[in-house]
């Protein structure tokens, strides 16, 4: 029998909700202020280096703008609004009701919004972290503000959230698939989300090692990274780019499906080579992990080392060759629709090349040697991460925002957003490439007049400015779309996968029967079969739902609260009372019980959830 389900209304409902479509929405809405925050941040920096000897701001300001743009964009803006769209489609796709685990899913976007937080309050705390977002050593031990304890502690919590998110992404897409959703038949967005959560579940683990490693050198004085004490600064070199490169496919992985989707449906075409692009990213999650000391050549590991890991990141340009052929053959011959979400797809296939190739002259220890901490650089891995992962996001929000709010977003202004960030991204990193060559060195906060890099930095900085305006029609587009009513049709593209045969807004349990996947693109299969909606592989029943709960919430305060306690027991505050509470530890107890506390209350107290009986399926359709 099913108990009376607890149903809350308003701001409790979505602080106590475990529905992974809610879920989805609050990491787009969370992701969303985090880019823009990092954006700001990269537009002062920009301002900063328009002109040669400026002023605007100081080194210091400048150090902490550099280290805090990029953790923010990496950890706090990329992975969460790729987590969004996973979390909202993936179970759409695979024909689930929900996640594998729903507690866990909410518990790993509440991790990850407190660890953000705790990460970004360091502005108002003394400082922000100033050792770069690598954190090297012993730049971040011996050299560096508290900011960096907030930047360690900051990431432990937020990065428990985004590992129990990909644990639960994997089993969810290994376990909840719907009858004849075999491997081969999963949507690329689904082998693409499952490939990034594998990757996560090694290299941020591998992070949380060097993290605890650093703040106990912070903190309590250990000598990891102290080579007077007989530690290795180098060893946080290692453990943290075994974390970094794998980082960035964890990043483009599902950059790569969401392509996938949209210009298989826009080509009008199944994707050309589904199973060589399944095998490509698995490559690709393989040799992820053998590369990482291309970003260590000017250390001085030999050249034997160097040869190793240079021709393993040429390797690497082979399986991600095999998928852009793979989109131009999918094109070529098909009926393109060109719309925001289309150019948006489309215009990444040459955007990520340009990327892909720099990456390939970066393979070469010899040029790397040449190129290694001049802008050159930074020009390459902006083409990666912002000339990947940011046009695929876009595409994404304008591909399935009729799904997610049954709104479909303007197209004009959808349109003034694609060209207006198209064009300033270009001139804002391509530029780059120049000024690297011609030896202007990165993380510097101003420069000398006269060197021939004036016109690029001016140049780089009005881009910069045209892609911020790109983003802010995008807000404003967002704003339009929710002051109309919501009346989006259920298929506005003609998808090709499960998620469009489900109305709009999706129900709280998704699919109302269990469907039966009978091929590839398996909406697309039932249309051409004459079909309107999935053949249900079981009659109506009673559909459990988990129950809703507010302790993930609670739980993250605890960590939050243990993270501030921690830092604090070892700083000088001048309040008498605040000081007393954090040095005599009990700020740390009461985040300790707080979250060991909910462990225990949830592991005791067995919800079993609800179910949703045939009738009111029936009678009223239960609204998401």
């Amino acid at each position: 029998m099913s108990h009376t389900v607890k149903r809350y209304k308003g701001i409790m409902d979505w602080l106590t909700t475990v529905d992974h479509k809610k879920i989805g929405i609050m990491y787009l809405i969370a992701g969303t202020v985090f880019l823009v925050i990092a954006g700001i941040e990269a537009i002062l920096m920009r301002i900063q280096l328009m002109v040669p000897m400026n002023n605007f701001i100081d080194a210091q300001t400048f150090n902490e703008l550099i280290t805090m743009h990029g953790t923010t964009m990496l950890f706090l803006a990329a992975t969460p609004l790729l987590f969004a769209f996973m979390n909202y489609i993936v179970p759409l796709q695979i024909g689930a009701r929900d996640v594998a685990f729903p507690f866990m899913n909410a518990l790993g976007f509440w991790t990850f919004l407190f660890g953000g937080i705790l990460l970004n309050i360091s502005w108002f705390a003394g400082g922000a972290p100033d050792a770069g977002w690598t954190a090297y050593t012993p730049l971040s031990t011996d050299f560096s503000g508290k900011g960096v304890d907030f930047y360690a502690v900051g990431l432990q919590i937020s990065g428990i959230g985004t590992l129990i998110s990909a644990i639960n992404f994997i089993v969810t897409i290994i376990n909840m698939r719907a009858p004849g959703m075999t491997f081969m038949r999963l949507p690329l967005f689904t082998w693409t989300s499952l490939i990034m959560s594998v990757i996560i579940l090694f290299a941020f683990t591998t992070l949380a090692v060097g993290l605890i490693l650093l703040t106990f050198d912070r903190l309590f004085d250990a000598n990891f990274f102290e080579v007077g004490a007989g530690g290795n600064t180098v060893l946080w070199q290692h453990i943290f780019w075994i974390f970094g490169h794998p980082e960035v496919y964890i990043l483009i992985m599902p950059a790569f499906g969401i392509i996938s989707e949209v210009v298989a449906t826009f080509s009008k075409k199944r994707l050309f080579g589904y199973s060589s692009m399944v095998f490509a990213v698995v490559l690709i999650a393989f040799l992820s992990f053998m590369v990482w000391v291309h970003h260590m050549f000017t250390d001085g590991l030999g050249p034997i080392a160097n040869a190793l890991f240079g021709v393993a990141t040429m390797l690497i340009a082979i399986p991600t060759g095999i998928k852009i052929f793979n989109w131009i053959f999918t094109m070529w011959g098909g009926q393109l629709t060109f719309n925001t979400a289309s150019l948006f797809a489309f215009s990444f296939i040459p955007t990520f090349v340009m990327g892909g190739v720099t990456g390939v002259m970066l393979a070469s220890p010899p040029a790397d040697y040449q190129f290694h901490d001049t802008y050159f650089v930074v020009a390459h891995f902006h083409y990666v991460i912002v000339g990947g992962i940011v046009p695929a996001l876009f595409a994404a929000l304008f591909y399935w925002y009729p799904k997610m709010f049954n709104r479909m977003l303007n197209e004009t202004l959808g349109k003034i957003t694609f060209w207006t960030f198209s064009i300033g991204f270009h001139m804002t990193f391509f530029i780059q490439h120049i000024l690297g060559l011609q030896g202007m060195p990165r993380r510097v906060y101003t420069y000398l007049p006269e060197q021939g890099w004036d016109i690029g930095n001016l140049v780089s900085t009005i881009g910069a400015l045209l892609m911020g305006f790109g983003v802010v029609v995008l807000v404003i587009n967002v704003i339009l779309t929710h002051a109309k009513k919501a009346d989006a049709p259920a298929d506005p593209w003609d998808g090709r996968t499960m998620e469009w045969a489900l109305p709009s807004p999706v129900k709280e349990y998704n699919f109302k029967q269990t469907p039966l996947v009978r091929s590839l693109d398996a909406f697309w299969y039932e249309k051409m079969n004459g079909n309107k909606e999935m053949t249900p592989a079981e009659p109506p029943g009673p559909i459990h739902m988990p129950s809703p709960s507010i302790l993930p919430f609670v739980m993250s305060v605890g960590l939050f609260l243990l993270g501030l306690g921690i830092m604090y027991a070892q700083y000088d505050i001048p309040n008498d009372f605040v000081r007393m509470l954090f040095h005599n530890h009990i700020i740390t107890a009461i985040g300790f019980i707080v979250t060991f506390g909910s462990m225990v209350v949830h592991s005791l107290f067995d919800d079993h959830g609800y179910h949703i009986e045939v009738e009111e399926l029936e009678d009223k359709g239960v609204k998401a």
